[in-house]
């Protein structure tokens, strides 16, 4: 199963992340936006050595629905130059893949990648609520969403809650056997989208 991250790196949080993981021994993924990557590269280096995926979120959080196909390969192609180096995941911003989606990440080689248990983090919600959200649904090839970062729609003022929340959910996943890993080293399909998003959208258009 994987621990997933998005929105960072962030200056604050994201060596917090960084320390609980390392404190449970724990690999995770991290969804990067690019100016921020770009911003605080030493954070990116970090997550490399300590043996963490970095993998694409986006380089503007707009969602792509909202894009033409010319936008969103713009978006890509600008992102994956910024990041210096080869990625092989993409997470679109709310997890929302439209055809322009899939035709651009078959240009650049990447794997969409969805989640398949939210913790809903950016509400700002007690770490003992949100491992109960989670519960039932850690199993083999799982996927957990969290947030290193602050994107569009965060509703809390810190990350407190998410750094709680790692090290029981490591020690929870290990109570079923399970250990996390970065999505590179799973083996079984990953889901390519927010799985409450079912509608690919019609309304891209344009190139």
């Amino acid at each position: 199963m994987a621990l997933t991250f998005d929105d960072g790196p962030d200056p604050v949080w994201t060596p917090l992340v960084l320390d609980a993981l390392a404190d449970s021994r724990a690999r995770a993924t991290f969804f990067v936006i690019a100016p921020r990557a770009t911003r605080y590269p030493s954070l990116i280096s970090r997550l490399r050595e300590d043996g963490h995926e970095v993998a694409f979120h986006c380089k503007e959080h707009v969602r792509h629905d909202a894009m033409t196909v010319g936008e969103i390969e713009a978006d890509a192609a600008s992102g994956l130059l910024a990041l210096g180096q080869s990625v092989r995941h993409w997470r679109t911003p709310w997890g929302l893949v439209t055809p322009a989606t899939e035709e651009v990440a078959k240009r650049h080689r990447l794997g969409l990648v969805g989640w398949t248990a939210d913790t809903e983090d950016w509400r700002g919600g007690a770490p003992e609520a949100m491992l109960a959200r989670l519960r039932g649904r850690i199993s083999p090839g799982a996927i957990v969403l969290m947030h290193d970062g602050f994107g569009p729609g965060a509703t809390r003022d810190g990350c407190e809650g998410t750094i709680d929340l790692v090290r029981p959910l490591v020690a929870t996943v290990r109570s079923l056997g399970l250990e996390p890993a970065p999505l590179g080293e799973l083996r079984h399909p990953l889901p390519d989208r927010n799985p409450d998003f079912q509608d690919t959208g019609p309304r891209v258009h344009g190139v």
